[in-house]
């Protein structure tokens, strides 16, 4: 589902998502367990970008048309919106929230890491572009709920009972 709402320039990310914004405004996205935040920003041109990743790689899954659904897929358009938008990708930064275990196992099944495998992908993927992730809020066990500001490009990780803080 693509929930592009807008309020004061405010646009909610929704799961499998990614929008972009130049200058003013707040992306969010609600709801970060084993999904992991992509925050990208680029301070020179004040454009960022935020995909919501369910997924760490689309290449093992057959239905995978929604490119938003998956870190390797998501992180490079997402960078190509931002371009498009001004943004040069040797100036963009990144930021990571998420990649939550949000239920206990008691299996040692690797497809049931998907939070620690989607921080995973995101970090290999960023690397391979060229991107640096300057700061991350990732794994534990609980949700999170995040803004990434576009006038200064700081990412507000909200939780409950955790707190909030400013990466």
């Amino acid at each position: 589902m693509n929930l592009n709402l807008t309020n004061r320039n405010r646009i909610v990310v929704g799961m499998a998502d990614l929008q972009v914004m130049k200058e003013t405004g707040t992306l969010t996205t609600l709801g970060l367990g084993s999904c992991v935040g992509i925050a990208l920003y680029c301070n020179i041109s004040k454009v960022g970008g935020l995909a919501h990743c369910m997924l760490p790689d689309s290449t093992q899954i057959k239905n995978n048309g929604n490119i938003a659904k998956f870190v390797d897929t998501a992180t490079v358009a997402l960078i190509s919106k931002m371009r498009t938008l001004g943004a040069r990708q040797n100036n963009i930064k990144a930021k990571l929230a998420g990649g939550a275990q949000m239920f206990a196992l008691n299996s040692t099944n690797e497809n049931m890491r998907i939070g620690e495998r989607n921080t995973e992908a995101s970090i290999k993927i960023l690397k391979s572009l060229g991107i640096p992730i300057i700061s991350q809020d990732v794994g534990n066990s609980y949700g999170r709920t995040v803004e990434l500001l576009m006038e200064s490009g700081d990412y507000i990780i909200k939780t409950i009972g955790h707190g909030q803080k400013v990466i």
